[in-house]
């Protein structure tokens, strides 16, 4: 079992040995001294010169209590959602696999953590859960476990293949499937689950947005949700009448739209000249708040000069006064 310790000590199984890394790998077998080398050949059956070696390695450590273990995701799915509370079934299959898990740390796909917090009595393996937020019914939770993975005990000490070149052929070592299926050209069967299938994802319909309504009373107007009746046909002996002018009214309407057209020009070029004025004041404003600000600042340094000129002549003076004290005592 090739497995690789983590930064915890958990040792952690691998399915293939890594690239350009070294990792661990337990088996049964017998007594060694630690720091004893350790070779592995791909066959000892074979009496062919040619062989190859399979790995290297040193005994690290001789521990019988070792447990190496893998990852196991167990996934379920709420049948009934409260507030932060949740029914969830099709994790676990009996009340005690749950009593097990009490108080593990489980997720929702969408990324709300909750936890595991008892069994119910039905359906069986159902189990009350809590979570950060509201769950939906096309949620999946899934909880991460590690499964322990026993080591087979057993180990077959071969002493034949010391024997002289013609003795050697009486032993035959056991062969793997492997060996046998490439002899008898037998083929794998490929498990259904294990091929690569294409994603059908159903399209997801979410319900209206649903605002309470003491929300909605502390709401500004303008973000607050407009009830609107989608407006019908109108029908037709509602419709207005099409209103047919005479030549003079036309005229008046003609001159009133042209004197609002004049009068909007002169709205919107009044309102660019403003934004113009209003953008020199302030070019003007801020040259004088910095020259301001320089005067200030030039003050305040001959203000703090002349402190501390005065404070200079009356520490002198101060020293002045207690030398001649000394002198008359």
């Amino acid at each position: 079992m090739f497995y690789i310790e983590d930064h915890n000590g958990r040792h952690r199984l691998l399915k293939y040995t890594p690239q350009h890394m070294h990792c661990g790998a337990a088996f049964w077998g017998p007594i060694t001294p630690q720091g004893t080398g350790f070779l592995a050949v791909q066959s000892v059956s074979g009496t062919m010169p040619d062989f190859r070696i399979a790995a290297t390695g040193v005994v690290l450590d001789l521990d019988k209590s070792i447990t190496i273990v893998k990852k196991l995701k167990l996934t379920g799915f709420p049948f009934k959602i409260f507030k932060n509370t949740s029914f969830i079934k099709g994790m676990f299959n009996s009340q005690l696999e749950v009593a097990k898990f009490e108080g593990a740390v489980i997720r929702s796909v969408s990324g709300i953590r909750g936890q595991i917090k008892k069994a119910l009595r039905a359906p069986a393996g159902a189990f009350r859960a809590t979570f950060e937020d509201k769950l939906l019914m096309s949620d999946i939770v899934f909880v991460r476990t590690w499964y322990p993975v026993s080591i087979p005990t057993f180990y077959n000490p071969v002493t034949s293949l010391l024997k002289p070149a013609g003795e050697k052929d009486s032993w035959s070592g056991m062969k793997t499937t492997g060996q046998l299926r490439h002899e008898r050209g037998i083929k794998l069967k490929q498990n259904q689950d294990s091929l690569y299938k294409p994603i059908v994802r159903e399209k997801r319909h979410f319900n209206k947005l649903h605002i309470p309504k003491a929300l909605q009373k502390a709401l500004p107007f303008k973000n607050k949700p407009k009830n609107l009746e989608k407006k019908g046909k109108t029908p037709k002996d509602q419709l207005r009448p099409a209103v047919i002018r005479e030549p003079h009214e036309k005229k008046i309407s003609a001159l009133l739209s042209a004197l609002s057209t004049v009068n909007n020009y002169k709205i919107r070029k009044a309102k660019v000249k403003h934004r113009e004025q209003l953008k020199e004041y302030l070019k003007v404003k801020q040259k004088e708040d910095e020259q301001k600000f320089k005067r200030q600042k030039e003050a305040k340094k001959k203000v703090y000069r002349i402190l501390g000129q005065r404070e200079k002549k009356r520490q002198k003076s101060s020293l002045k006064g207690s030398s001649k004290g000394e002198k008359t005592m």
